[in-house]
């Protein structure tokens, strides 16, 4: 099965850290958008649908920017992290339906050199995940970080379930270790052992330091259209065969929740799957949004990859490694490539179905899973297919 749309070009930055980007939020995005086009031998004329990320950009300044002038589908999704995988709903929607032709969708900042997470939660309250709820009730208790918020689930699996900071160290180090055959990595030419793990300094009990993504200048993009129209263009298509998104209830806070370890992907998860007529073990691979490390464990477990409870042992011995079961984040994640706000996973999926992936690539990958969390806990998944 297939929503008939595809993903027909892919682009991003070179990733970094201390030495900055040189290019304005706006002109970092355009960078990985042009690349995205280029890719896909799209003209920007023929672009007539944009969807930007929540809060980093406006459909009209790209379309002014890149020259796109005839502008007639331009939507967000706010979901935080989850808003690019997201996308993939809603852009298939768009062109299928004859709503636009072609739709570019952008991700990127400069989330090293300009304002950091700290800062936003700090002098944008407004703006910080669960809203009200979290500057009244979070904010003057001290949790004031998305990794203090997101250590709470972390903390209660490890209650319930008996899960072990190693396991979350096998995690880490899958990420590590597949940064090594990724150049544009910002941990390439960094390895990592168990014992770096648990030596690294604890941020937020059960976290470490590296337990936490990276905080990066980046930005990757993709352009997506119908099959029928790929086939008038040059590259190779990568196929949308479902998508779908949730949030939990409620989407505002977590301490309250009837079942704690409930996310979007609990709930969009079956739909994608149904949808695309396939199941979690028919994955060649899956890109799984790693902002901290237990919530690849968690959205693991959600999305059905293995019953809830199981995650510790299933990412162990190797199991998510390259070779491994179920290689996951094969360009080394959020954890060890950059955080480009989950738009890199998408663009490394799209890699591995083409063959592109080098080093890293995964032998004859066919299907493969991409996933977004954003907020506190809302979920997409993609299901994509050569």
């Amino acid at each position: 099965m297939s929503t008939g749309a595809c993903i027909v070009g892919i682009g991003d930055t070179t990733y970094c850290r201390g030495e900055g980007s040189g290019l304005s939020q706006l002109g970092i995005q355009l960078e990985a958008a042009r690349r995205a086009l280029d890719d896909a031998g799209v003209a920007a004329r023929d672009v007539d649908g944009i969807m930007p990320f929540p809060n980093l950009g406006s459909a009209e300044g790209f379309a002014a920017n890149l020259g796109c002038e005839t502008l007639r589908f331009a939507a967000t999704i706010h979901m935080g992290g989850a808003a690019p995988v997201a996308s993939l709903q809603a852009a298939a929607a768009a062109v299928t339906s004859g709503a636009a032709n072609h739709v570019l969708v952008p991700a990127g900042w400069n989330g090293y050199s300009g304002r950091r997470a700290a800062q936003t939660v700090q002098e944008q309250t407004s703006s910080i995940p669960g809203g009200a709820i979290a500057r009244d009730f979070y904010l003057p208790f001290g949790l004031t970080a998305p990794p203090q918020w997101y250590a709470l689930m972390a903390r209660r699996h490890m209650h319930e379930f008996g899960t072990r900071p190693e396991q979350l160290g096998c995690i880490a180090l899958a990420m590590r270790r597949h940064a090594q055959l990724n150049p544009n990595a910002v941990m390439n030419g960094k390895p990592m052992t168990m014992d770096d793990y648990l030596a690294s300094p604890m941020i937020t009990d059960p976290y470490r330091l590296f337990d936490c993504c990276l905080e990066t200048d980046g930005a990757a993009a993709m352009v997506i259209t119908t099959e029928e129209r790929a086939a008038d263009l040059p590259g190779k298509p990568v196929r949308i065969l479902a998508a779908a998104a949730g949030q939990p209830y409620p989407a505002d806070e977590i301490t309250n929740r009837k079942d704690i370890f409930i996310t979007g992907l609990t709930i969009a998860a079956p739909e994608a799957f149904a949808r695309a007529g396939v199941k979690p073990s028919d994955m060649d691979f899956a890109q799984i949004y790693d902002c901290f490390t237990f919530e690849v464990l968690q959205q693991l477990e959600e999305t059905g990859f293995c019953a809830r409870g199981e995650g510790g042992a299933f990412v162990e011995n190797g199991r998510i490694e390259l070779g491994g079961e179920l290689p996951i984040n094969t360009h080394g994640g959020l954890l060890s490539e950059a955080h480009v706000l989950g738009m890199n996973h998408i663009v490394e999926a799209v890699r591995q179905l083409r063959g592109e992936a080098g080093e890293r690539q995964v032998a004859d990958a066919k299907l493969g899973a991409v996933t977004g969390w954003g907020d506190f806990g809302d979920g997409s998944i993609g299901i994509l297919a050569a």
